[in-house]
């Protein structure tokens, strides 16, 4: 009995140990009865495209509330209305449904709080907690002090409880220009946590918002509005990233001063930085402008839009954000993990179709004139269970540039003079010579070929060491393929001495002259294939027409990037 008692404790402590620190916290609160639910949120400010660290915090939230039977919201924190836009908005409710976070009918709007934002704010002033203030914002910022030097209290933080509602109330009516007045928590000018020190928690301006028109002409700040939207939802584990750690005590005193019943709490992790890519709003905002990417979805950027244009799949992205983890410290990851993530959901779930991105023809000079034969292809040697298609074969083929030498150094296995190779699927064939133009470029590879060879008949009399890939020319379809590399220059980091982005030249090349395998011509937006020895490739989902996609590379078919055990 003894021995099963202890082989159980094991068993628990191993399964603590393999729960991240924050499930670890929900449990102690699950098991103290500090709640007996779960709520967990995602609340983005809508003023820009989400990017690949938001959807670590999106699958975060959801997933806590998916372990422990809770529901995840999602609440756009929309007070500042400056820089938000309904587009903005409508992107990313895209994002966070195509992640797969399901929110049901949870969709709030911060905004929508405002009035009782607003009470809030006057139930401080009538408990002697907040006061209008008429000091500008660097006089503001001046009599706050530093770290070493504790704040100086305002003129005007004895005013009356009385003449504090009155002038809060002016606020209200549109009676002061835009910084002319503020509203302040009363806390503590010498707290050591400069967010303690009488923080402003509204402000006068007089804008038009994406939601409520010209109903206010007063918006709280963040760090007043967050706690008040999170104990409005009843949610109970406010997860956010790191820099929100400093902010927690005032967080703890807004929803405790505003008494609220059974209030959430704060947990902050580790955001999740990509090595050399650009997130900040504001660098992708002067790419746009600027016309160097077509738009904030650019398959270049790592904005989840953009992601997805691409050809990443959400399943890729879940177990790029699994194998990151949770942590209480920050780090940076390298880009290579998120390209093994689509490399791994692909590799046995996508047809592997042949493309030519370098053409050179090939002619088989002893193959009947004039004849089509349609040739079993096998959809992917790795998955028997996706099948296989019928491609047509003729005399003439494009084959890739590098796969032809004239003089080919050791261990080059494919065509040159004299050489034997297997076309994929097909048969044999040797070559037996080529044409140039006047600069002295290969136009034409001629070779003949040995009809039993065919793949399938059986044969094998003989091996080759080579396989090469091929289109048949006359049924082939020409479209646009896009190779992208990433928009800045790895070798010399992201930004150049004077803080402008180190851009990389050949971020993008587009490749107009490929030929491809009659079915994909074919493909709708975001259909994805693996281009056999080119890499895995989807149908761009703006530029594409019927018939005529332009496919974007999502990435190469191999790398040296392991993921370390």
């Amino acid at each position: 009995m003894e021995k099963e008692k202890e082989v159980l404790e094991t068993a628990e402590e191993k399964e603590v140990v393999s729960k991240n620190f924050i499930e670890q916290e929900i449990d102690k609160d699950l098991a103290e009865g500090v709640y007996n639910h779960v709520q967990t949120r995602f609340p983005p400010e809508p003023n820009g495209y989400l990017h690949i660290g938001h959807a670590k915090s999106i699958l975060l939230n959801y997933g806590l509330a998916q372990k422990y039977g809770g529901k995840f919201n999602l609440r756009f924190d929309d007070t500042n209305p400056t820089k938000e836009k309904t587009e903005f908005v409508e992107s990313i409710m895209a994002d966070v449904k195509w992640l797969g976070a399901d929110f049901e009918d949870r969709l709030f709007f911060a905004s929508n709080y405002f009035q009782q934002m607003y009470e809030c704010a006057v139930l401080l002033i009538k408990k002697g907690k907040a006061f209008v203030c008429d000091l500008t914002a660097d006089q503001i910022r001046e009599y706050r002090g530093d770290f070493t030097t504790p704040g100086k209290e305002s003129p005007y933080r004895n005013r009356s409880i009385e003449e504090n509602l009155k002038l809060f109330e002016e606020m209200k009516e549109g009676k002061y220009q835009d910084g002319e007045k503020v509203l302040r928590a009363k806390i503590d000018m010498a707290s050591p946590n400069i967010n303690m020190r009488d923080p402003v928690i509204y402000r006068v301006a007089h804008m038009t918002h994406h939601n409520t028109g010209d109903a206010w002409c007063i918006y709280p700040m963040y760090d007043f509005a967050h706690p008040i939207e999170d104990a409005i939802e009843h949610i109970t584990h406010s997860i956010c990233t790191l820099e929100f750690e400093d902010h927690r005590p005032l967080y703890d005193w807004v929803v405790r001063e505003c008494e609220f019943e059974n209030p959430p709490r704060q947990i902050e992790f580790a955001k999740l930085y990509l090595t050399n890519v650009i997130t900040g709003k504001r660098y992708i905002k002067k790419l746009v402008e600027d016309g160097i990417v077509d738009g904030w979805d650019d398959p270049r950027l790592v904005s989840i839009a953009a992601l997805r244009r691409r050809g990443y799949t959400p399943e890729a992205i879940r177990k790029f954000v699994d194998l990151v983890g949770v942590s209480k410290a920050n780090s940076s990851v390298d880009y290579a993990m998120l390209e093994y993530c689509i490399r791994e959901d692909l590799k046995l779930k996508k047809a592997r179709m042949m493309a030519i991105l370098d053409p050179v023809k090939l002619v088989i000079d002893n193959y009947p004139e004039g004849q089509t034969e349609m040739l079993e292809v096998p959809n992917n040697l790795e998955n028997p269970e996706l099948g296989s298609r019928m491609v047509p074969f003729g005399r003439e083929l494009y084959i890739e540039r590098e796969d032809f030498m004239e003089e080919p150094p050791r261990k080059y296995f494919r065509l040159f003079p004299g050489n034997e190779v297997r076309l994929m699927s097909a048969y044999f064939v040797t070559c037996t010579g080529f044409e140039k133009d006047e600069n002295g470029n290969v136009t034409v590879v001629h070779a003949t070929y040995d009809p039993a060879t065919k793949s399938g008949s059986g044969f094998c009399e003989r091996k080759v060491k080579g396989t090469i890939h091929w289109v048949a020319a006359e049924t082939a379809k020409q479209v646009e393929v896009r190779l992208y590399e990433n928009i800045v220059d790895e070798e010399k980091g992201k930004l150049n001495e004077d803080g402008s982005l180190n851009l990389n030249p050949n971020s993008l090349t587009i490749l107009k002259n490929c030929y491809v395998e009659p079915a994909l011509a074919e493909a709708k937006a975001y259909d994805s294939f693996q281009f056999v020895r080119n890499g895995f490739f989807c149908a761009d989902c703006k530029d594409s027409k019927p018939g005529e996609p332009v496919f974007n590379r999502i990435v190469s078919l191999k790398s040296s990037f392991k993921i370390q055990k």
